[in-house]
């Protein structure tokens, strides 16, 4: 039997998909930063977007442009108000800090204080002092990072700004977008897809917010925690941990390193309290306030959790860890979907406010495979 050739077209389009999907690679790569933006943006924007919505309801003849610029405005000066609450003690103690600065590096140099003390155990005064060349040549060179880091602001600055509008822009031109992709489907199928849309924004709203506030949680106890332990800067440590907090998996410890390293500085008996503070908080955030907080949105095991921050910090780093935990519980709410839907058991997710779905539309009858509501 002879072997039926290979039809030119088959090989065309062999070709032809793979040189769209190097093109697809390619741009991805090129453009990972705006995808980055746009991705948080889009995370920003499900989570303000409810908020919107009663606004318009709430407020009489509100036009959703003025009930978005309200609900951002609000959101900026909340932002504001807990980056004032920080900055304030932060500056104090900057000021503190550097009023300070002359007479601990005295006391480093003559090896006096806790900072001295550890140098001059570590031997690291007589390093510098018989390697004075060396030292001085690597601070001329910090030049170059100096304007490497100047630049990564100036990107930063340009990305918060950038985030923000898409967001905004997501918010107010969200529902339009949306009516019209459903628009071409039927009825049927649309209202199903605006109640997994509906589950997958509250999933994402609460672990925003509820990951937010473990943080805030976390800076403040660790706030009073160094206040009662007298080490210094406990404003800043504790701004540094909760921020860090915010970091699945590894922020926690992360924060709780520096801390510890802090309160040794300043004393051995304070430097064991704050380790014995972490542990117990650590015991605390893990068994009561994770699971109270996240586990009525997200609703995902342990092991989920775990394998879903791995899997996503090993591919898109310090971005992928924080968005694991609402990307995961956003594709477990679909093919839960996509589960029950084949089996005949459609889930009936609740659906509220301006998110719901028109009354007339409801999910057809297994056994008639028809429209109920007809």
């Amino acid at each position: 039997m002879q072997p039926r050739p290979v039809p030119v077209r088959a090989v065309l389009t062999v070709i032809g998909l793979v040189l769209a999907t190097y093109i697809a690679w390619h741009l991805v790569v090129e453009t990972r930063r705006v995808l980055v933006w746009t991705v948080i943006a889009l995370f920003f924007a499900v989570a303000l977007h409810p908020a919107v919505g009663r606004v318009e309801r709430w407020v009489p003849r509100c036009r959703r442009a003025v009930a978005t610029l309200l609900v951002f405005a609000v959101a900026t000066v909340a932002v504001g108000a807990l980056v004032a609450l920080f900055v304030t003690p932060l500056v104090q103690e900057g000021t503190r800090l550097a009023g300070r600065l002359p007479e601990l590096i005295e006391d480093a140099r003559a090896g006096r204080g806790p900072v001295g003390n550890l140098l001059e155990r570590t031997h690291v005064l007589q390093y510098v002092q018989r390697h004075g060349d060396d030292v001085r040549d690597f601070a001329a060179g910090l030049g170059t990072p100096t304007l490497a880091f100047v630049r990564g602001a100036a990107t930063t600055l340009a990305g918060v700004v950038t985030v923000f509008v898409l967001a905004y822009l997501m918010v107010l031109e969200g529902p339009k977008v949306v009516d019209g992709a459903l628009a071409l489907v039927d009825e049927v199928r649309a209202a199903r897809i605006r109640r997994v849309g509906a589950a997958c924004a509250r999933t994402v709203t609460g672990y925003l917010t509820g990951n937010l506030l473990i943080s805030v949680i976390c800076g403040v106890l660790t706030y009073i925690a160094l206040l009662v332990a007298g080490v210094p800067f406990a404003g800043l440590i504790a701004l540094f941990v909760a921020v860090a907090d915010l970091i699945p998996l590894v922020g926690a410890t992360l924060g709780a390193v520096v801390a510890g390293l802090a309160a040794f500085l300043h004393s051995v008996p304070a430097g064991i309290g704050m380790i014995v503070f972490f542990v117990v908080y650590q015991q605390v955030e893990n068994h009561l306030l994770q699971p109270v907080i996240l586990s009525r949105t997200v609703k995902l095991n342990p092991l989920t959790v775990l394998l879903a921050i791995l899997l996503a910090t090993d591919l898109a780093g310090i971005l992928g860890a924080l968005l694991a935990i609402p990307v995961a519980g956003m594709v477990k709410v679909i093919l839960q979907d996509v589960w029950s839907h084949r089996h005949g058991r459609p889930v009936e997710l609740p659906v509220h406010g301006d998110d719901a779905p028109p009354s007339r539309s409801t999910e057809p009858s297994p056994e008639s495979g028809t429209d109920p509501a007809r």
